[in-house]
């Protein structure tokens, strides 16, 4: 990637579910970028939400485009979109694959990041531990992991046997899904094609560094 372009802003940075994906995408294509950090507590607040006015994380301001995207999902395909015109990560326009990758990443953001999270929100931060509810949403995981590892019983990747950012938007939930069920699911013995996969994308020295980044801010969180 040309390095006369200017760093992408990227708020959230690597921290949570959504941010690091658009992270990965980032060093996978090698594009300039910076972090910038906030506190969920000032993600409401009106500087934050002149530029996402939903208040989430992650968005992302290109000042080479002028640009500012919102929703991890959206901002995937701005990124491939706009820098990957080489299709590392994707597919050209109109073809089977590129609407097979637009197919995946939906299924991501609405059907497994929702749930996924509704599962961690229900055992960390609920005022009470509803247990009917957390059992409904961790069947759900186990639902969307069985998808998934039926599909991969036949494919190296998603679409198109090649590492996609398809794949990119599964890996934050997906490699923390046996600590939201607990103990009792064991991925690599109920779901292999799944694992063999999250093994072949956490192999990868992009993901690898995201996820590293991730863990030393979480842990210093926790040591704070």
């Amino acid at each position: 990637m040309s390095s006369q372009l200017k760093p992408l802003v990227l708020w959230g940075g690597v921290d949570g579910p959504n941010p690091p994906k658009v992270a990965i995408v980032l060093e996978e294509l090698q594009i300039p970028w910076e972090p910038k950090y906030l506190p969920l507590s000032e993600v409401k607040k009106p500087e934050y939400v002149a530029i996402n006015p939903n208040g989430r994380l992650p968005a992302l301001e290109d000042p080479n485009t002028g640009i500012t995207v919102w929703e991890s999902g959206a901002i995937l395909e701005y990124l491939v979109m706009e820098y990957d015109k080489e299709q590392q990560l994707s597919f050209p326009l109109a073809t089977a694959e590129f609407y097979h990758c637009q197919q995946w990443l939906m299924f991501q953001v609405s059907g497994q990041g929702p749930y996924y999270g509704q599962v961690y929100f229900f055992k960390h931060y609920h005022s009470e531990k509803v247990e009917s509810v957390i059992d409904r949403f961790a069947k759900e995981v186990r639902r969307v992991s069985a998808v998934l590892d039926t599909h991969l019983a036949n494919h190296e990747y998603l679409v198109g046997e090649k590492f996609t950012y398809a794949d990119v938007a599964w890996i934050p939930w997906q490699v923390v899904a046996g600590s939201l069920v607990g103990e009792e699911l064991d991925l690599a013995k109920e779901f292999p094609n799944l694992q063999a996969w999250l093994d072949r994308l956490t192999s990868r020295p992009a993901v690898k560094k995201v996820l590293a980044e991730r863990a030393e801010r979480m842990a210093n969180r926790g040591a704070a």
